[in-house]
C-alpha cells in the first residue's frame, strides 16, 4: 500500500511534488516526440494512443528512478529544486511509483508487439542504468545514445508490418540523445564532482562538452533535413534555421550565465523538428 496523507492540502502537495520529480520537461518532450514519430510513421491511432501512454509511463519511471537513488546526494548538495529535498515525497514513494510505472511501461510497450516493445523498451533501460550509476562512468553518454536512437526504430517497428526505421532517422536520434546528455548535465556540473559524479561531461570540462554538444544538435538537424530521399522541403530548411539558434545556445552551456538554458534549448528544439519532419512529408516507414 501507498501511504498517502489524507490532509487535502497535503495530497495537493504530493501530487505536486510526484509530478515534479517525473522531470516534467523531458518526460513530456520525449512523449511528444514519440506520439509525432507515430503519427508521421502512419501507426494506426489505438496504437499511437497506446505507444503514447507507454512512452510517458517509461519516461515518468526514469524521472523518479532518478530522484530517488539521488536522494542522499542532493540533499547533501542541498538541492532545493528537488521535492524530496523539499519534503514534498519520500524516496520510498518515489521507489514504488518508478517501480510500478516500470511495470505498466513493460506491459503497454510489449502490447504493440515484441520488436517494437522491446525497442522502447531499450529507452526505458538506458535511463534506469544511467540513473544506477552508468552517470558516474566515462560511458554516461552510452544511455542517451543507445536510448533515443532506439526510441524512434521502436515507433516504426509498430507499424503495420513492422518496417525498419531509416538510417538517418535512428542517426539522429541517436546524436540528439548525445547533445541532451551533455546539455542536461551542465547546470549540475560542480554538484555531481561534490558527490563523486564524474561522467564524460565531467571529463571534458564545461567548455568541451558544451561546444561538443552544439556540434551533435546541429548533426542531428542535418540529418533529420538531408536524409529523406529528394531535395529538402521548405519546412526542412525551416528546421535548420531553427537548429541556428539553439546549437549556439547549446554551444553557451559552458558558461555560468547560459548553462541553465542549453537543455530546454535541446528539447524545444528535437519537437519542432519533428513536427517539421511531419509537415514535410518524410517517409519514415
Amino acid at each position: 500500500m501507498i501511504d498517502v496523507p489524507r490532509a487535502p492540502g497535503r495530497a495537493v502537495t504530493l501530487g505536486r511534488a510526484l509530478a515534479l520529480a517525473t522531470h516534467p520537461g523531458p518526460t513530456v518532450a520525449v512523449t511528444v516526440v514519440a506520439t509525432l514519430l507515430a503519427v508521421a510513421a502512419g501507426v494506426p491511432a489505438g496504437r499511437t494512443a497506446l505507444l503514447c501512454i507507454a512512452v510517458l509511463a517509461g519516461q515518468a519511471s526514469i524521472g523518479w528512478s532518478n530522484d530517488w537513488l539521488d536522494a542522499d546526494r542532493d540533499r547533501a548538495v542541498a538541492r532545493a529544486d528537488k521535492p524530496v529535498v523539499q519534503g514534498g515525497v519520500t524516496p520510498s514513494l518515489l521507489r514504488r511509483a518508478a517501480l510500478a510505472a516500470a511495470a505498466v511501461a513493460v506491459v503497454l510497450s510489449l502490447l504493440l508487439g515484441l520488436v517494437p516493445g522491446l525497442l522502447l523498451l531499450l529507452l526505458v533501460a538506458s535511463g534506469w542504468a544511467y540513473n544506477a550509476g552508468l552517470k558516474r562512468t566515462i560511458w554516461s553518454g552510452a544511455g542517451y545514445v543507445v536510448g533515443f536512437g532506439a526510441l524512434p526504430a521502436g515507433v516504426v517497428a509498430a507499424t503495420p508490418g513492422g518496417a525498419a526505421a531509416p538510417w538517418w532517422l535512428v542517426a539522429a536520434g541517436a546524436a540528439l540523445g548525445a547533445a541532451a546528455h551533455v546539455a542536461n548535465v551542465a547546470p549540475d556540473l560542480e554538484d555531481d564532482l561534490a558527490t563523486g559524479v564524474r561522467g564524460l561531461p565531467h571529463r571534458l570540462g564545461a567548455r568541451v562538452s558544451a561546444v561538443t554538444g552544439a556540434v551533435l544538435l546541429a548533426c542531428a538537424s542535418l540529418l533529420l533535413v538531408l536524409g529523406p530521399e529528394g531535395r529538402p522541403t521548405a519546412t526542412g530548411w525551416a528546421a535548420l534555421a531553427l537548429a541556428g539558434p539553439a546549437a549556439a545556445v547549446a554551444a553557451l552551456a559552458g558558461t555560468q550565465r547560459f548553462q541553465r538554458l542549453a537543455f530546454p534549448a535541446v528539447m524545444v528544439l528535437t519537437v519542432l523538428d519533428v513536427a517539421l519532419v511531419l509537415l514535410g512529408g518524410s517517409a519514415l516507414a
